[in-house]
């Protein structure tokens, strides 16, 4: 009877004491003996029976159950097998199941994650033992209430759902919030988390050294002849001028610029030293292009900057009697604030209409008043603003716009490509007022930055450049002065006898060309002399061209006293014509052939200085000034690439 108290359930395979009232004792629990299944009756699903506890009195008398020799105790089960492996914590398994209302607030990323304690290991001998739980003093509702013990590997598998996936869901909303919350901190770790998109940087915020990308340009010349050249993206204009010097093989004198030309609207402008080609290139319409020519008045300011403006026509803001240093000081500095004010023809926005209103040039901008010659604040409206804009001069301003002179100026917004409607048109009077006005404009605009642009040629010339500086040969160094009057030659050692033979020789080759002269052509029809073509070799003979084309070029090529060109004259076939601009204004004087003892020489005041060809009439006036208001200083050139 003492046997059938003990009655064995299929659910755990234990063996548990039962008491009179049905319920288990708590220091009664006997272990689970390890063994194979097969030996435990089959009884799954049946209800077990409850009957009355026994006394623990009879408990104690009652013998244990005795082991089974024939099967060694199995070794307890390892706890490794029941720690949950880290890697399924980032890859889901299953859906997450809903977060229940009363888990524990999240846990910080950096502490570990919760876990469920393993069951407590059975004890290798199947004597009656008290077990931890028991020494715990665990009541036995907890124990009514663990789970039924199953193999490590079911475990594992059935509690990550449980224990893993909530604490995940727990961190992702705490991370959610913290994202909200918290200013944006790039992860360092991208391949732990979610696959979020690298953040796309703008453009220039990483400096990478890259060379210069080289790009054709096309440049044309003043007889419309055009080359193609390969330029870097940052040359600058005057790098650009250097170059084409040196492959035109043409003396680099600092006049050379490049010409921004607009034949649509009748526009053009020189370069600054410091302008980047490319750039201005990306700006220019469809039909736009680049000229290589001479500009000998791009720097006449700063050369005579004392006698460039006319006195009304300058207001300083202080005292300017200092002299050449303090008119420039004044100029370029930025607290200082020279006006430039007089009257010129305005053109209204969108309307043919011309009107002379009184003007006045500030940092700020320009503006007009509205009262008479009056400069309080409330009488002058601002007509341009030069901060976007660019000064052109206009070509053949009467004929496209109806302008009443020909010296016309132009602002032009750099956002405007073709159409005349946004172009600020204004007129000057004659041709001195519009350069001192563009001299205004391009000071107010650049400032210091022009004059460093004029300084820079002028501190060059002490030093060494490979376009402008030319290179003697070895055989030209080592040329001496022979003389071969006698049966042999000899070596002049003596500077001053080389120079006598030096200028005894130059007199013999005149004798030799003018008896040359004498002898004519060969064809009868079409008589020539060596004298009346040999000019035709010089760069600053011009040929057969116009007065007003004459003029253009002089204009185009600077306004500068001394500029002056040679051309045929239209009234006389065998007359020429020299062109020579003084005080700003283009005069025009006569070459006549004259004739004495039947050789042919050509005069500019009536036979009182005579020259058997035009190039000693050039090289005499260039160091003489005789009968003309000032010397030939500089010669308009036109130039092929």
């Amino acid at each position: 009877m003492k046997a059938s108290l003990y009655m064995t359930t299929n659910m755990h395979s234990d063996t548990v004491p039962l008491l009179q009232n049905g319920q288990p004792h708590a220091c009664s629990q006997t272990p689970p003996v390890p063994g194979p299944r097969a030996a435990q009756p089959s009884s799954v699903g049946s209800k077990p029976l409850l009957p009355p506890p026994p006394s623990p009195k009879l408990l104690q008398q009652a013998p244990p159950r005795p082991p089974k020799p024939q099967q060694p105790p199995a070794p307890a089960p390892s706890l490794k097998p029941l720690l949950p492996p880290p890697a399924p914590i980032l890859r889901p398994l299953q859906p997450l199941p809903p977060v229940p209302q009363s888990l524990p607030p999240p846990l910080p990323p950096s502490l570990p994650q919760p876990m469920l304690p393993p069951p407590p290991p059975p004890p290798p001998q199947p004597q009656l033992q008290v077990p931890a739980q028991a020494q715990g003093q665990v009541p036995a509702q907890a124990q009514a209430q663990q789970p039924p013990p199953v193999s490590p590997r079911q475990w594992v598998q059935r509690s990550q759902p449980v224990q893993i996936n909530p604490v995940r869901r727990l961190l992702e909303e705490d991370q959610q919030f913290r994202t909200s919350s918290l200013p944006a901190i790039p992860n360092p770790f991208p391949e732990l988390g979610r696959t979020v998109s690298p953040p796309v940087l703008p453009p220039g915020s990483l400096l990478v050294s890259q060379r210069p990308i080289k790009q054709d340009l096309k440049i044309f010349t003043e007889d419309g002849t055009g080359k193609v050249v390969e330029i870097l993206t940052d040359m600058t204009a005057r790098d650009l001028c250097q170059l084409l010097v040196h492959r035109s093989h043409c003396v680099d004198d600092n006049s050379w610029t490049i010409v921004e030309h607009h034949p649509q609207l009748g526009l053009e402008r020189c370069l600054e030293d410091h302008e980047v080609v490319v750039q201005v290139e990306s700006t220019m319409a469809n039909e736009g292009k680049f000229l290589f020519r001479k500009n000998y008045g791009k720097y006449e300011f700063f050369k005579n900057p004392m006698t460039f403006f006319p006195d009304q026509m300058v207001t300083w803001c202080q005292q300017s009697n200092g002299g050449q240093t303090q008119i420039l000081q004044n100029f370029l500095n930025v607290n200082s604030c020279p006006e430039i004010q007089g009257y010129l023809y305005v053109k209204d926005l969108g309307r043919k209409s011309w009107k002379r209103m009184y003007v006045c040039l500030r940092r700020s901008g320009l503006y007009f008043s509205t009262k008479g010659i009056s400069k309080e604040p409330r009488h002058l409206q601002l007509l341009a603003d030069l901060e976007d804009s660019t000064v052109f001069y206009v070509i053949s301003g009467k004929k496209l716009y109806g302008a009443p002179t020909d010296y016309g100026l132009c602002i032009k917004p750099n956002k405007v490509r073709n159409d005349p409607k946004e172009l600020r048109l204004l007129c000057a009077e004659d041709e001195h007022g519009r350069s001192c006005w563009m001299t205004a404009f391009r000071l107010l605009k650049y400032g210091m930055l022009l004059y460093q642009n004029y300084c820079v040629p002028v501190e060059r010339k002490t030093a060494l450049s490979p376009f402008s500086t030319p290179v003697r040969s070895v055989s030209e160094n080592s040329l001496v002065a022979m003389d071969f009057s006698g049966q042999t030659g000899r070596v002049i050692n003596n500077p001053a006898e080389a120079q006598s033979a030096a200028v005894e020789e130059a007199h013999a080759w005149r004798k030799r060309s003018a008896r040359i002269n004498m002898l004519g052509s060969q064809s009868p029809l079409h008589p020539c002399t060596l004298s009346t073509v040999i000019h035709r070799t010089q760069h600053w003979f011009h040929g057969r061209i116009t007065r007003e084309e004459s003029h253009r070029i002089i204009r185009q090529q600077g306004l500068v006293d001394g500029l002056f060109l040679l051309r045929d004259s239209q009234s006389n076939p065998k007359a020429f014509v020299l062109t020579l601009c003084h005080h700003q204004k283009i005069k025009n004087f006569q070459i006549l052939p004259y004739e004495e003892e039947g050789q042919i020489f050509f005069t500019l005041d009536e036979g009182n200085t005579r020259f058997s060809d035009l190039i000693q009439l050039v090289d005499f006036y260039q160091l003489n000034k005789g009968v003309l208001p000032c010397r030939l200083k500089h010669h308009c050139i036109r130039v092929a690439l």
